[in-house]
């Protein structure tokens, strides 16, 4: 019997979303590894969509594995003058989180930043203590550029934070090893 392939896409973020994008978000298993516990509201979200939709940089995603909204996935804070973006990720949906499905999603959104956005750099700020998470970019190409430490204060308790990154040039050079077929992301 062969191997199951993921049938997954990034489709743009919808009005219609924000309520489960907001339910999502508030999950314990969601919040864990991010800098906020938000109390979200519904109008709040509506806010936060209207503005980051304002700003032709931002890409908000809805992450679809097997056609089910399974995660969101975004870019925020693209600095073309520096050719450089990070972004966020998750999937809500248990049921549909995979070693596999994280990886295709991560070289995926290498293709998109360095091909289609044409920028020199990807990176991201990943809670020290996500050690899995570290791990799995070190496996998709990334590499640590540094810790900052005690820089989030989250719940009465200090965080050090990992920088890591990739380069077009660093992509471009180890792509070739990786057998994959990207996710499409959907450009509104």
């Amino acid at each position: 019997m062969g191997k199951k392939t993921i049938k997954a896409k990034c489709r743009a973020m919808k009005t219609e979303d924000l309520e489960m994008v907001m339910n999502w978000r508030m999950l314990p298993d969601i919040t864990r590894y991010m800098n906020t516990d938000p109390k979200l509201t519904i109008e709040g979200q509506i806010n936060w969509f209207h503005q980051q939709k304002e700003n032709p940089d931002n890409y908000l995603w809805i992450v679809e594995v097997d056609d089910v909204p399974s995660g969101v996935l975004t870019i925020l804070d693209l600095d073309r003058q520096n050719q450089k973006c990070s972004s966020g990720l998750y999937i809500a949906l248990k049921e549909k989180r995979s070693l596999e499905l994280t990886m295709l999603l991560e070289w995926s959104l290498y293709d998109f930043v360095f091909d289609t956005l044409k920028l020199n750099k990807y990176f991201g700020e990943i809670f020290s203590l996500n050690k899995g998470l570290i791990r799995l970019k070190q496996m998709c190409g990334s590499e640590i550029e540094g810790v900052l430490r005690q820089h989030i204060y989250k719940n009465g308790e200090f965080y050090d934070i990992t920088v890591m990154a990739i380069d077009k040039t660093r992509w471009k050079d180890i792509k070739k090893k990786y057998q994959y077929e990207a996710i499409e992301f959907e450009v509104d």
